[in-house]
């Protein structure tokens, strides 16, 4: 006896056999063999992974032919071909021409709507057919030789499918990008554009019409420097710069545990974003931009942005610079010679290295020549490692004003920025936290041109307020030594693992800027074997401290407590 579900099962297909002769599928279209939309025909890549046909985008009743995945539940278009011409109804046919090319037009006209438009010999001519590959891609071929003569991954729109290329073919001035829909109801080319620009050292760039709006910067051989937390497990990145192509593609790795389906989509809303599928929904893996230090040029030239709980943004100066505005930097001594003046570079980590497109690239040079070709060239402003898959290698180096850079959390490069003796002498001081170098010392300090005769005569590095933050642990009782008239004492602990003792002087002291200079000095005029050393100084706005070595004895009390009559 027939199972009554099975029976029913059968009767369906046989119902839509019959109602549905229309729903068929090519693997190839040939001169002899069209693809018509009034007749639902599809053409499928050989394992059925993509498919190519017409169809209605969102609410649209305009018809396109275009490339989707074909074995997930959502219908994610990744190519469209007339996107800026579509049909009105379902007459539109997608055929090999008398030219070898291949056209789409409706039943009723030969016109092309859209075409590859290759020009070929005349023996060429009836020998092309065009098939979709499992990677996604439409290619035209020569049927006697399976020579690709035009593929859709030479012409993207929105979508960066892997193992297909952005960039530049220096050879045939080809030049690949994507480019957004207007809406989701049309795929039209939208006003947004990712591109891999080849000037300087190539990097990827998000636009709105010709205006940068976020860049993702250049290969750093492990991730793209703007986006570190992008780098993974499933993908691959092949980077080309050479006198033939400056391209960027991503593979998925081979012999990953589970199938991996991703897609890199720029949308309507200027929103790079890449998926991955997961069981009935496409998942962010990143996106940008995402926060305010990601918009390009937020902080003006010579600073970098520096965001704090994603939402608050603030501009900090680079090293030997100062305050002009609350975005812009300037010199803090103009007219102070850097050329063969005792000049060198203080390292900033976890940074988005400045925009590439004015960099200077030599991939043949060690990080240790590349600081020597920059401070032999006195208009070298900073340089960073090109490469930092394999320990460090290649060389950038920035001529001019340093733009578009910002700090991150953890990831990042190391950028190493141009100073003058002077400041060179201050940051580079043995006891300085080396971890102070990311942060330049005069942040937030109006009164840092105040403090630059007492560092002459006191030969004293000052601390950054962080940095002490950081060695107390933001101040906490349990490092708290002891207090005094002039306020309290802490233990502290620098990165390289030195114990520190800060005498932290009170806000209502009322000792100001002009005592607290005069006890510096005098401090370090009284170094003495039996007294406890003075290595430093810190003052960020009304913060005033001192910074002693540590030493786990009375000596200690005796020296800081004793210090009252500078204090009151």
């Amino acid at each position: 006896m027939m199972n009554p579900a099975k029976g029913n099962t059968s009767l369906l297909l046989l119902f839509l056999l019959l109602v549905c002769p229309i729903c068929t599928s090519l693997d190839t279209i040939t001169p002899d063999q069209p693809l018509k939309d009034g007749d639902g025909q599809l053409l499928l890549s050989n394992h059925e992974t993509f498919a190519l046909g017409f169809f209605n985008p969102g609410s649209s009743s305009h018809r396109y032919i275009g490339i989707w995945f074909n074995q997930i539940a959502e219908k994610t278009v990744v190519w469209v071909a007339n996107r800026d011409a579509p049909l009105n109804d379902t007459s539109g046919v997608l055929s090999i021409n008398g030219k070898g090319n291949l056209v789409l037009h409706t039943q009723n006209q030969t016109t092309p709507i859209w075409s590859t438009n290759v020009s070929f010999s005349v023996s060429s001519t009836n020998n092309s057919m065009a098939k979709l590959l499992d990677i996604g891609n439409l290619v035209l071929v020569q049927q006697d030789s399976q020579r690709v003569t035009w593929q859709s991954f030479d012409y993207p729109t929105n979508t960066l499918l892997p193992l297909m290329k952005l960039g530049l073919d220096r050879r045939t001035g080809l030049y690949r990008i994507l480019t957004s829909w207007k809406s989701k109801d049309d795929p039209g080319i939208g006003d947004y554009s990712f591109r891999f620009v080849p000037t300087g050292y190539p990097q990827l760039n998000l636009y709105m019409g010709q205006t940068l709006l976020f860049r993702l910067g250049s290969w750093t051989g492990l991730t793209w420097s703007g986006v570190p937390r992008i780098a993974s497990n499933y993908f691959t990145v092949n980077f080309v710069n050479n006198q033939d192509e400056a391209t960027a593609m991503y593979s998925i790795k081979p012999n990953l545990p589970t199938k991996v389906i991703a897609k890199t989509v720029v949308d309507e809303s200027g929103i790079v974003q890449r998926s991955l599928w997961q069981e009935t929904t496409w998942v962010e893996y990143w996106s940008g931009p995402r926060d305010l230090c990601d918009k390009y040029l937020n902080c003006g030239p010579n600073s970098y942005c520096d965001l704090h709980n994603m939402v608050i943004f603030e501009c900090k100066c680079f090293p030997g610079f100062e305050p002009k505005s609350s975005r812009d930097c300037i010199r803090e001594k103009q007219g102070v010679s850097m050329c063969n003046n005792g000049e060198g570079f203080v390292k900033l980590a976890h940074m988005k290295v400045p925009d590439t497109s004015i960099a200077h690239a030599d991939m043949s040079l060690s990080m240790k020549e590349c600081e020597q070709k920059c401070l032999r060239n006195c208009s070298c402003m900073a340089y960073a490692s090109a490469n930092e898959s394999e320990g460090g290698i290649g060389c950038l180096t920035w001529h001019g004003d340093l733009v578009d850079t910002r700090t991150f959390p953890d990831g990042g490069q190391d950028l190493y920025t141009r100073v003058d003796a002077v400041v060179l002498e201050t940051r580079h001081s043995t006891y300085l936290d080396s971890a102070d170098s990311t942060l330049p010392y005069f942040e937030d300090s109006p009164s840092r041109r105040d403090l630059d005769g007492t560092r002459r005569n006191s030969n004293l590095p000052l601390f950054n307020l962080r940095t002490i933050i950081a060695a107390t642990d933001n101040f906490s009782i349990a490092n708290k030594l002891g207090q005094g008239g002039f306020g309290p004492v802490y233990k502290g602990l620098l990165q390289n693992g030195m114990e520190i003792a800060i005498k932290r002087l009170s806000k209502c002291s009322g000792q100001g800027i002009e005592q607290f200079k005069t006890e510096v000095a005098l401090i370090a005029k009284l170094q003495h074997r039996n007294l406890v050393r003075i290595l430093g100084y810190c003052i960020h706005k009304e913060e005033k401290m001192l910074i002693y070595e540590y030493l786990p004895n009375k000596s200690l009390d005796s020296f800081i407590f004793g210090m009252s009559s500078f204090s009151h």
